[in-house]
């Protein structure tokens, strides 16, 4: 199994990024994904999963109504669309894949990415 992120960068505050994660070795269709973040010297946290039904999302209350977790599950890909960006978005983000819908923890996600680089200037 391999997730494969991208699309991170450096923005302006205000800016936008999507982020994509790229599956191969599993039956997407069948996973429920995840997105989650670590800043400098902090614990990772969760950010947004979507279930194996494609409108079923979850999101921490820090980034809703500004963050997009969507699927494509005929590219095998999660997205996370993120507008209104801030300074303390500035993370690793990660994306996960496991068989528990709307969880917020880690270690219910069985595959992990190795992560791609956010950071939000002021």
């Amino acid at each position: 199994v391999q997730l494969v992120e991208s699309g991170g960068g450096l923005v302006p505050a205000g800016g936008s990024l999507r982020l994509s994660c790229a599956a191969s070795g599993l039956a997407f269709s069948t996973y429920a994904m995840g997105w989650f973040r670590q800043a400098p010297g902090k614990e990772r946290e969760f950010v947004a999963a979507i279930s194996w039904i494609v409108d079923s999302t979850y999101y921490t209350d820090s980034v809703k109504g500004r963050f997009t977790i969507s699927r494509d599950n005929a590219k095998n890909t999660v997205y996370l669309q993120m507008n209104s960006l801030k300074p303390e978005d500035t993370a690793i983000y990660y994306c996960a894949a496991g068989r528990i819908a709307h969880t917020d923890y880690a270690p219910y996600y069985n595959y992990w990415g190795r992560g791609t680089q956010v950071t939000i200037s002021s």
